[in-house]
């Protein structure tokens, strides 16, 4: 489901973005980076499924991102096919990578414009798929990435090189996440290798190599299982935990600077 694969891609990067207890820390950043980080991997581990037409992504920003939906269910054999396989996540994070690489040099230093835009685009998505702003809609969830990403340009604008890593993550955790439903993946596209007739039969065979050459560990079931559920009620309140605290920390850090340029406003 749209929003446990956005509350598992938030909480793989507390995971591996925090040093703090019960994470592990393999690319640390500061609290900037693990909160807007968190948002931005909560929006890209949804980029998978951009090829379904009426997915999350797909309806973000209408009509074009339906219009690039259609192009890449078409490129891609359909839904569940090359976006959630190797290949597939090779492309989105050469696409994180392109992103970074497009900056202006501006009066108030270099901008990474194509790295801030992605991440304003994956916030937003985000946003979207858990319902952060459920009645005020499109306009709020824009307008809140907007401010995400402003954020990190304005406080540390150097950490974008983060963002192909914040992919990788995001589109990981979207193909494990499928794959330990009942439906699979194709990890192996375009090549897909289907299993002889007479494997098809065999108990858990069957299941964990399905009659259209896709993998599956069926862990948790059908998508949107009662089973889903209850594994995502503990990974979405450990990546609340974890952004809540990095928010917490960027707060204090920040205020006295606040302070001092609301002092200089009002008495110039």
């Amino acid at each position: 489901m749209g929003g446990h694969h956005a509350a598992s891609g938030a909480a793989a990067w507390v995971a591996i973005a925090s040093t703090g207890p019960y994470t592990l820390g393999w690319y640390p950043l500061d609290a900037t980076g693990i909160l807007i980080g968190g948002m931005a991997t909560a929006g890209t581990a949804l980029v998978c499924d951009w090829d379904h037409r009426h997915s999350t992504v797909a309806n973000s920003l209408p009509p074009l991102s339906n219009v690039i939906a259609v192009g890449i269910e078409n490129a891609s054999g359909g839904h569940r096919q090359g976006t959630h396989s190797v290949l597939g996540a090779a492309f989105f994070v050469l696409l994180a990578m392109m992103a970074g690489r497009f900056q202006l040099q501006t009066d108030w230093g270099l901008l990474s414009v194509g790295a801030g835009l992605l991440c304003m685009f994956m916030i937003n998505i985000a946003a979207k798929a858990l319902k952060l702003f459920p009645k005020s809609g499109f306009i709020s969830n824009w307008i809140f990435a907007l401010a995400m990403a402003g954020l990190v340009t304005w406080f540390a604008p150097e950490q974008w090189t983060w963002l192909p890593v914040s992919m990788l993550t995001g589109v990981v955790v979207h193909i494990v996440g499928d794959m330990i439903t009942t439906g699979g993946v194709p990890l192996l596209w375009p090549i897909v290798i289907k299993p002889p007739k007479f494997l098809r039969k065999l108990p858990v065979l069957n299941d964990v190599w399905k009659a259209n050459g896709a993998f599956s560990l069926p862990l948790l079931g059908r998508a949107g299982s009662r089973r889903e559920w209850l594994v995502l009620i503990p990974v979405s309140a450990y990546a609340m935990v974890g952004m809540c605290v990095a928010a917490w920390s960027l707060a204090k850090a920040q205020w006295p600077a606040v302070l001092t340029a609301l002092g200089n406003v009002i008495h110039p």
